[in-house]
Formats: C-alpha cells, structure tokens, sequence
C-alpha cells in the first residue's frame, strides 16, 4: 500500500479490483480501512492515482452488472455518498465487499447504510 494510513487506522480488507473511471476500468488495489475506502489504481493504466472514500461520506452500496454496452457479469459494486457520487469497481466477492463496507460503517461511524 503506498497511502499513508493516519493514526490509529488499520486495514479491515484488501484485495484486487477495477475502478471505472470514465470509459476506463483502471486496474489496481482496493483498501477498506476503519476510516476509509481507498483505491490505488496500477501504473500501467492512463488514469493513475488514488481515490479515498471516508466511511462517513458512505451512504449506500449496491450491487451491480460489469457492462461492456450490456450487463455481463454480477461483480460490480457501487459505493454512493451522501453527496451524490457514486464510484464503481469491479472486483470478486462482491458480496463479501458489500457486508464488510456495511460493517465496518456500523462499528466506526454508527450508522447504518443501504445494502441494495
């Protein structure tokens, strides 16, 4: 992980994932902390970098179809904030994912978020 966790923050989750980001699905590594949701997406891909999501912004999570102009596959995840964006990734387990991002707002934030 090359994000500096802050203090007193710890890694919950941590696996492989794609982040839509425009037409591109950018490649690299999905962190669910007990403070925030963090991407950090490969070198390789044209849209680099780091996107962080804090579990309090977390308002629902819900799952979807990856799509290639149709639904193909059911391993899509969107993670909507009280704000109104919505980021998605694509990773396995997404149910997995889904119960753990749930959880782990309960616990930390207290409150509880949407599971559609």
């Amino acid at each position: 992980m090359k994000t500096k966790l802050n203090e007193s923050e710890r890694i919950v989750k941590e696996g492989l994932a794609n982040m839509q980001r425009g037409l591109e699905a950018a490649g690299g590594k999905l962190f669910l902390t007990n403070q925030r949701l963090i991407f950090e997406a490969h070198f390789f891909n044209f849209q680099r970098g780091v996107s962080e999501i804090p579990l309090s912004d977390i308002q629902s999570v819900e799952k979807r179809w990856a799509k290639f102009i149709i639904p193909l596959f059911p391993n899509a995840l969107a993670v909507c904030t009280g704000v109104g964006k919505e980021y998605k990734f694509i990773l396995q387990r997404r149910e997995t994912w889904a119960n753990a991002i749930a959880a782990i707002v309960a616990e930390t934030v207290g409150t509880n978020i949407k599971l559609c």
